[in-house]
């Protein structure tokens, strides 16, 4: 969702957090996967399935503007549900990258339930495709 706002340090910046997120609980689920994948063509980013961690450290200067980490944050956690749990290991490093974007507890309340309706809206959605 708006990968394509972002600059091309903020593409990749995000494809290794991304990667932080799903290896975070030590599982990596198809959807994950899929989701990765979605990403890696919304920002037109090829040759990045070897990711590397990232360090949270500087994020907040390679997300200079509310708008990109917001933009980072709500695809972070429309990632972290892809599995179908918001595992505790992925919360606290989602509030991690959100402290370090200064989005407090509950603007990140607030954006996790907008990821959660979003989300039962796109299911709804993929029932509504396949019904007859």
């Amino acid at each position: 969702m708006w990968l394509s706002a972002l600059r091309d340090e903020q593409r990749l910046a995000l494809m290794r957090l991304a990667h932080n997120v799903v290896v975070s609980d030590g599982l990596l689920d198809p959807n994950e996967e899929g989701m990765m994948n979605e990403f890696r063509r919304e920002m037109d980013l090829s040759g990045t399935d070897e990711l590397e961690y990232m360090e949270l450290e500087g994020i907040g200067e390679i997300f200079d503007s509310r708008r990109s980490r917001i933009i980072a944050l709500l695809n972070l956690l429309k990632l972290s549900y892809a599995d179908g749990a918001f595992e505790i290991e992925e919360e606290c490093l989602l509030k991690q990258i959100s402290e370090s974007f200064a989005v407090n507890d509950e603007e990140f309340l607030l954006l996790d339930n907008w990821v959660k309706r979003l989300t039962a809206l796109e299911d709804e959605a993929q029932v509504l495709m396949q019904s007859q």
